[in-house]
């Protein structure tokens, strides 16, 4: 029997970004995702460039930073990552933040957070490769994911802008509908799942 989830929205999501640069065009893209998102979605950033290297012996006394990391995965409701593509696949950065927020064995924090993957380029072809990857950790870490639409974007000089407006119409009507796509994948199950 599905267990009915009693909390309603306005919902949390905690993002992501995989790039630690300031400079980071993923950057920019999150910053536009939180100033088009819908008014039942609170953003919150949750940083990743504070956190040592994932180490085993580290799961009998997790260091501040990965316990900061957790509570703010636990804090939220939904996880969403705004990532590029490094060498086919994800940035060691956020890999490393996931590996320590699914650990200790049998404490992680992403079970049945709802999440959505997205990711902007240069290139033509966006982060196609790196988002696939990234959906194979997230499956192994039990995390409902938005699979479709897909959103693989090509960042142009001053597509977004300092402030986090989009200025191409087509692209910022994508990207708000993209939101609450996500926005409706999280109530729908927020609805069936319990908290975890």
């Amino acid at each position: 029997m599905a267990t009915i989830h009693e909390h309603e929205p306005p919902y949390s999501v905690g993002y992501f970004i995989g790039s630690l640069s300031t400079a980071s065009i993923n950057r920019q893209l999150a910053g536009a995702l939180v100033k088009i998102a819908p008014a039942e979605l609170h953003m919150r950033e949750i940083p990743i460039g504070n956190l040592p290297l994932y180490n085993y012996d580290f799961d009998e006394d997790y260091p501040q930073s990965a316990r900061e990391l957790k509570r703010s995965i636990a804090d939220v409701d939904a996880v969403l990552f705004v990532t590029p593509e490094y060498n086919r696949s994800i940035p060691g950065a956020l890999k490393n933040a996931i590996d320590w927020a699914s650990r200790p064995w049998g404490q992680n924090s992403f079970t049945n957070k709802p999440s959505a993957v997205i990711g902007g380029s240069i290139g033509a072809i966006g982060t196609a490769v790196a988002q696939q990857n990234l959906r194979s950790v997230l499956s192994f870490c039990n995390s409902p994911q938005m699979n479709a639409p897909e959103a693989y974007l090509q960042i142009t000089p001053g597509l977004i802008a300092e402030d986090g407006t989009i200025t191409n119409d087509g692209t910022r009507q994508f990207l708000t509908d993209w939101m609450q796509d996500f926005y409706q994948f999280i109530t729908r199950v927020l609805t069936v799942l319990p908290r975890s």
